[in-house]
């Protein structure tokens, strides 16, 4: 029997497979017969905006009005047809997920896949077509506003979580739209940066997560981004949306400009935009009322066509790309219903959130807090909503558990008090959402530092809930944090608590690295995130010991942010020019971001990229090499199409064991280290991690692939992958830093 069911599975699987292949077809003949009806006016009408959200359809054909909709953690409230100011609907008010910094932070592609899963649902069920999401820019300093958007610093980390969340979205028949399509590191100037990077580093550090997502995840549309590269908006930039793009990576989807993010009508043409929107708008507060006829994609671009200055081969090209990403969405047949604050969606957006909290520091196990009958709750991050602000991220959430709601839910029994601590910021108004919240305090800095402290001297023990928050210079798109450290004189809140009570508990919410001068005072740290809709539960979950924290960190948190790679001007913010509103940001760190830097220099950060701890221990075995070499030195040109593996290689497995009492998960995480190079490399590069769940005692064996091109680097010269043939270390550990298992191996 079970024989002929595996056999009955692989006719299914088969029969699925070439499922797959004729949609394809057959959308491409759809097409075809579109666009052989279209009139010019009809095409024009196709490839700019008509609305904040939407694009026209062609009525008389049968395709329908084309709707976009932030964002990256949740569906954002609906905005008027030609204002920023919202609609007031009364049935727009979604599910908030944990920010992408969170989902990264659970090193489990299974949990991108059921993010991807659940907020792709509710796209559809608001009938969204596109969802503007997800952001995989690289976190190269620690003060880049909107770092709590994407997923970290490394590329192969942010790459693997990217793959999974695409494909469970567009599962919905909803695209994923891949932002910000190039080099969108910081925000401070991200309208008038022009990043200079060498190629090396932008291919080993700044594409590969997109190329992933575009490559393996099948993503149907991609964002251009704000910044100036090679001189040109990278919203229509020849070497990166034609050259690389569409010409080595075969992407076959639509560009879409960020909103704004189109200067010129004859860039737009020729250098791979596809879909314009926003124009005369920057996404957040600029805007003009009903100038789309105005847009350069417009009439603009059909007047240009009609002087016979173009013909219609670029116009074409991109209706055709708009076209195809209509029938996989808006056209497309048998397109599911979507659910929306859905009883799973929350308890999703849960989950999700106490598996990415990462226990950074546990001394004397004071986590978890199984019994307290006192507990003190100290700081503004317990009390304050997050999921309003921050820029386009922000929701309009149907409901929001805070860290203090968490705690007095998990703790019933206990007596539980609340002081604020510090005054961070009172606001409660973003694009016309409000919390419903009066944040309001009259007492001083130095008052409200005292009754913190007289009330830590009567717990148990105290949570401070701490950190940054999404309001202008903190974690908000279009501002740059304002300095490394903890805003509002927190540390000294800290300090002083530290001193009043030994049992404290410091958690940091924050979609950033941040200054921690305090650290070895305090027993335990927490880096929690913004967790969305279930915060405060996901948070409690942690602290009660219900969840065992697996988290581990997306970035390295330096002890000082002059430790890192970037430390001068020409770096970030860059170097103003003489002539124009424009200025050049070197990025002369090259391929050294965060823990490549770090681990190389030798340079100690605070916590290093991976680390987080577990209520249990883990064991790691002996590595164990499936052979001691392997065949395949050599060059790859970049226009090969996928940098997947060759069918060569070897095979790295080891066995993890829980060594405590309690069940919990383990990161076990591989990085390469080339001997030999002919170039300088990194100390190590992460190539592989597995989440391996054990109960107590439990021992598992995880295995890890290598392949040649996971050891290759980026020639610049040749425009190419070259894996040169030497001795290769596989170090196996819980952290860049925590190395675990070491082997060597060969490359011919």
């Amino acid at each position: 029997m079970k024989k002929i069911l595996l056999i009955l599975f692989a006719a299914v699987m088969a029969m699925a497979a070439c499922e797959s292949k004729k949609p394809a077809a057959d959308i491409e003949k759809k097409v075809d017969e579109t666009l052989a009806q279209l009139s010019l006016q009809e095409k024009i009408k196709l490839i700019h905006a008509q609305s904040k959200f939407s694009s026209a359809g062609v009525p008389r054909l049968g395709i329908p009005t084309f709707w976009t909709s932030d964002g990256p953690h949740g569906i954002r409230p609906d905005v008027l047809w030609d204002k920023w100011r919202q609609a007031d609907h009364t049935d727009d008010s979604c599910t908030a997920f944990p920010a992408l910094t969170c989902l990264a932070a659970t090193w489990n592609t299974e949990m991108a896949a059921l993010y991807g899963k659940s907020i792709g649902e509710e796209a559809r069920y608001r009938r969204k077509d596109v969802l503007l999401a997800p952001g995989l820019n690289i976190l190269r300093h620690p003060l880049g506003g909107r770092n709590f958007e994407y997923m970290g610093e490394d590329p192969y980390l942010t790459g693997r979580m990217a793959v999974n969340y695409i494909q469970a979205v567009q599962r919905n028949k909803v695209a994923v739209c891949v932002k910000h399509y190039a080099l969108n590191n910081d925000e401070i100037h991200r309208h008038t940066a022009n990043v200079v990077v060498d190629d090396r580093a932008l291919y080993e550090i700044y594409l590969p997560a997109f190329k992933a997502a575009v490559q393996e995840g099948g993503a149907w549309s991609v964002m251009g981004s704000y910044n100036l590269y090679k001189d040109q908006h990278c919203c229509h930039n020849q070497y990166l949306l034609n050259d690389i793009l569409k010409g080595e990576w075969g992407f076959d989807g639509a560009v879409i400009s960020d909103w704004g993010g189109c200067h010129d009508t004859d860039q737009a043409i020729t250098n791979g935009l596809d879909l314009e929107f926003g124009t005369g708008t920057n996404g957040l507060n600029v805007e003009a009322k009903n100038p789309y006829d105005k847009y350069y994609l417009a009439l603009p671009y059909q007047r240009k066509i009609e002087a016979g200055e173009y013909g219609t081969d670029e116009l074409d090209d991109k209706v055709r790309r708009v076209l195809r990403l209509m029938y996989r969405t808006s056209l497309a047949e048998n397109r599911p219903n979507g659910s929306f604050t859905s009883p799973e969606h929350f308890a999703a957006a849960r989950r999700i959130g106490a598996e990415g909290i990462v226990l950074l520091k546990n001394e004397g196990g004071l986590l978890p807090v199984k019994e307290a009958q006192s507990i003190l709750v100290v700081g503004e991050n317990a009390i304050k909503k997050m999921t309003v602000g921050g820029g386009s991220s922000s929701l309009k959430t149907l409901h929001e558990i805070t860290p203090l709601q968490g705690i007095r839910e998990a703790w019933p029994e206990a007596q539980i008090v609340y002081e604020r601590g510090y005054v961070g910021d009172p606001g409660n108004v973003f694009d016309g959402v409000s919390t419903g919240q009066d944040l309001q305090e009259t007492r001083t800095p130095d008052q409200l530092i005292a009754d913190a402290v007289s009330a830590a001297a009567k717990a148990d023990v105290v949570f401070f809930v701490g950190g940054l928050n999404k309001s202008k210079y903190q974690d908000a798109e279009d501002s740059d944090r304002a300095s490394f450290g903890l805003p509002y004189g927190q540390d000294a809140v800290i300090e002083a608590l530290a001193d009043a009570n030994p049992n404290l508990v410091v958690i940091n919410i924050s979609g950033n690295p941040v200054g921690m001068p305090w650290a070895s005072k305090v027993p335990v740290i927490l880096q929690d995130w913004y967790l969305g809709s279930e915060a405060g539960r996901s948070l409690a979950d942690v602290l009660t010991g219900k969840v065992n924290p697996s988290g581990h960190l997306p970035f390295t948190i330096p002890v000082e942010m002059e430790d890192g790679p970037v430390t001068t001007a020409s770096q970030y913010p860059g170097i103003p020019r003489e002539d124009s509103n424009l200025l050049d940001e070197y990025y002369s760190e090259g391929v050294y971001v965060g823990y490549r830097w770090y681990d190389t220099q030798g340079t100690a950060p605070r916590f290093a990229f991976g680390h987080g701890l577990s209520y249990t221990t883990f064991e790691f075995g002996e590595p164990r090499l499936s052979a001691k070499t392997l065949a395949g030195a050599g060059f790859w040109p970049a226009d090969v199409r996928s940098d997947t593996q060759t069918g060569k290689g070897l095979t790295i497995t080891l066995s993890v064991r829980n060594t405590g009492h309690v069940a919990g998960a383990e990161v076990v995480q591989l990085y390469i280290t080339d001997e030999e190079a002919s170039v300088d490399r990194p100390a190590k590069e992460l190539k592989g991690f597995a989440k391996v769940f054990l109960e107590p005692g439990q021992r598992a064996d995880v295995s890890f692939h290598i392949d040649p091109r996971d050891l290759a680097f980026f020639d610049a010269e040749k425009h190419g992958w070259t894996a040169e043939a030497g001795t290769f270390m596989a170090q196996i550990g819980a952290s860049s830093q925590d190395i675990r298992q070491a082997i060597s191996f060969e490359l011919k």
